[in-house]
């Protein structure tokens, strides 16, 4: 099993404090210094969400390049934040998605998460969405298995798991394929362990999240189901690893917290380290 760290884990720190729910951070971090925390915690790799990458320069990409080397880190691309596709209405956003194949390509990395709507259009129809969706990603996926880079689109609190089956069947290629997001399953009032089940053969890259209800909170909220560190919550974390496992899933387990539930405080930090060390008891 291979421990990692999505980045948007430490969202705060990047600048991107909800209004409203979160407090600001007592410092700010930078793309390096979250490689650096990753390699001290001794994760296996890590995802990087682009909207926190300040430069795609080829110059600056390759030091970012000998840092993970450094830190003996795998890596994926993680495109879409916050919106993606945006249900499909966004021609121009995959023309910035490919522009990342090049990213991939520096880094030496070779899977790529996309979004392809979110929860600001999860109450509009499915079936346009998803043919919509459908359409844009043709082409790029033809692009992307010539290049060997995968793309992996995220259940990412806008469609069932059987809607995100139907796009993976509908592109029909070994290069495209699912990051798993295992608490926004639950978000979504489905089974996490029964969805992994469905989704296995096809899942390329995970966000591995745990959360909490918040008792007194309005299940409507997106964020009613609040993250808490790994193992402390109601996912049923070593079940997902077993039929990751079992279906011969080789990439990360990557600890992503968005809302952290107020019980556990706002140390992310924290959060992120006990997460690690509790996924290194699964080992």
């Amino acid at each position: 099993m291979k421990t990692g760290i999505d980045s948007y884990s430490y969202h705060r720190y990047f600048g991107e404090v909800y209004e409203g729910l979160e407090n600001p951070p007592k410092y700010n971090m930078t793309l390096e210094d979250f490689i650096k925390r990753a390699t001290e915690l001794g994760v296996d790799g890590v995802s990087l969400e682009t909207c926190f990458i300040p430069s795609f320069d080829e110059s600056y990409l390759k030091k970012i390049k000998e840092l993970l080397r450094a830190g003996n880190l795998d890596a994926i691309i993680a495109w879409g934040h916050p919106n993606g596709l945006e249900a499909g209405d966004n021609a121009e956003a995959i023309k910035d998605m490919e522009k990342h194949f090049r990213t991939c390509e520096i880094l030496d990395v070779d899977t790529i998460r996309m979004v392809g709507s979110s929860l600001a259009y999860r109450h509009l129809p499915h079936g346009p969405q998803i043919e919509k969706i459908t359409k844009l990603l043709k082409d790029p996926v033809k692009k992307a298995e010539d290049k060997g880079i995968k793309i992996a689109i995220e259940n990412h609190f806008d469609f069932e798991t059987d809607e995100i089956l139907t796009i993976v069947n509908n592109i029909d290629s070994d290069y495209f394929g699912v990051t798993f997001d295992t608490g926004n399953c639950l978000r979504y009032g489905e089974e996490p362990v029964e969805m992994a089940k469905k989704l296995a053969k096809h899942i390329f890259a995970t966000h591995t999240k745990d959360v909490l209800p918040l008792y007194g909170g309005n299940p409507k909220d997106w964020y009613y189901y609040a993250c808490t560190p790994i193992g402390k919550g109601i996912v049923n974390i070593p079940g997902i690893i077993e039929v990751l496992e079992n279906e011969g899933y080789q990439g990360l387990f990557a600890v992503e917290i968005d809302y952290m539930h107020p019980s556990f405080g706002d140390d992310t930090d924290k959060a992120v380290s006990d997460s690690i060390d509790y996924l290194n008891t699964l080992k």
